[in-house]
């Protein structure tokens, strides 16, 4: 037994310890390019919210230049200027044209990145490292501008890869003029990166694969939840789960956006195999195949069928807990395009997790560790009908997996444990 006095002994290097990191953080002056941020309410930049509070809280000086709302439109206006725990966060205009369609929302970003390069070259002898993100798909060609014109370095953040993407879904074919130079462009920016970061094994893959030279720089950092403000809550004591008469169903929850990367097929045959029993789906949040969905259940007759919008971040906790088992979907061929950030919320929630992947998804392996659910092929219906079948008839084994689920996430996914490994590559691009 260790007396106090050996204890205390070890306090004292920790504290010097401490004093001198924070030290080398006031020496970072991050500046994050992102086009979405709360109160907008893309996954992408609520995630960010979080990140720069967290690397705030450890002494980084981080600023945030991002648009006005654009994403779901409920709330049309943000301070132009904000301070949010220490973080400047800088909004320009946001451009609405044609929003719901590809084209549109091309030229949004196009905007959005003409009034963030201006920002860059305005400000950037204040700041001494750069993280643009994917949202906009093509902001990292700020990065490489910018770093051509002004020396700074800068970190990519991929939430996903195009045109990459764009091909797979057929939006361009593969070997379309655009795609080309594209895809060259992308092999610029990131040579000249300092880090890249990826959310997946399967998209550092990809890249390596397209430009082995840079493997050494790409970090794989997951996405995360905040398991203080999500906590599992039982649906009798759910304000959420009773307004939606859910408390006494069993209840299958796909909550945020129902995309062209994710898999709603599949989810929709156990649905139809499920639709004479007491099971309940409801789907939450929007997305191009939001309205595919709800014409497939009103053709099929799925009266277990509810559909709910986006809800505030306020009400995620409520939502997210209303049910008995969540779903996450990704579609055959998007494993290294794509990585769904809504899987970190539903461990948090404590809850039972079924993932819709294919056969090499990095997802399979993380759902094995945590013991939180199971996975299923792309198309295979009838085996998630089955699985929601077992968890129905076994209120024990939904506890426990949840309980699981939440114990993985606290160990491997929250803020505080992913923003120390942003921390690292951040300190390295400046070093």
């Amino acid at each position: 037994m260790k007396s106090h006095s050996q204890g205390s002994k070890k306090l004292l290097p920790q504290f010097t310890r401490s004093k001198l990191d924070l030290q080398r953080y006031n020496s970072i002056k991050l500046s994050v390019i992102t086009q979405f941020f709360p109160p907008d309410f893309a996954a992408t930049g609520q995630l960010i919210e979080e990140l720069v509070k967290q690397l705030g809280s450890f002494g980084v000086d981080v600023d945030v230049f991002t648009g006005q709302p654009g994403y779901a439109f409920q709330t049309h206006e943000a301070p132009a200027i904000e301070k949010l725990d220490g973080v400047i966060v800088k909004r320009s205009r946001t451009s609405k044209l044609w929003p719901k369609r590809v084209r549109g929302k091309a030229m949004n970003g196009v905007l959005f990145l003409i009034r963030a390069a201006l920002h860059v070259l305005r400000h950037y002898r204040h700041r001494n490292v750069l993280l643009v993100t994917t949202a906009p798909p093509f902001l990292p060609f700020l990065g490489y501008l910018a770093n051509l014109c002004t020396g700074i370095p800068y970190i990519c953040l991929l939430y996903d890869l195009y045109p990459d993407i764009a091909v797979a879904l057929k939006v361009i074919p593969q070997n379309h003029w655009l795609a080309k130079i594209w895809q060259n462009l992308n092999i610029r920016v990131w040579r000249q990166a300092k880090e890249i970061v990826v959310l997946s094994p399967n998209m550092k893959e990809r890249i390596v694969q397209i430009c082995p030279e840079i493997e050494n720089k790409i970090y794989v950092i997951h996405s995360w939840a905040n398991p203080k403000a999500i906590v599992p809550i039982a649906k009798k004591e759910n304000w959420f789960a009773w307004k939606h008469n859910l408390v006494d169903k069993f209840t299958v929850l796909y909550s945020g956006n129902m995309g062209r990367c994710h898999d709603m097929d599949t989810i929709i045959e156990a649905a139809k195999e499920l639709k004479d029993e007491p099971i309940q789906f409801v789907f939450i949040g929007g997305g191009a195949k939001r309205k595919e969905v709800m014409q497939q259940a009103e053709l099929f007759g799925l009266t277990n069928f509810v559909f709910l919008p986006y809800q505030d971040k306020q009400v995620l906790p409520y939502s997210l807990t209303a049910c008995d088992l969540s779903l996450v979907s990704i579609d055959m061929d998007m494993e290294s395009l794509v990585a769904p950030s809504k899987l970190y919320p539903a461990l948090a929630a404590g809850r039972p997790v079924a993932v819709i992947c294919s056969k090499d998804s990095y997802l399979r392996e993380l759902i094995k560790n945590a013991k939180c659910g199971s996975s299923f092929e792309n198309g295979d219906g009838h085996g998630l009908a089955e699985y929601i079948r077992l968890l129905n008839s076994n209120t024990l084994l939904v506890e426990q997996m949840g309980k699981e689920g939440r114990e993985y996430l606290l160990s491997n996914f929250t803020p505080e444990v992913i923003s120390k490994e942003y921390l690292k590559v951040i300190r390295e691009s400046i070093t």
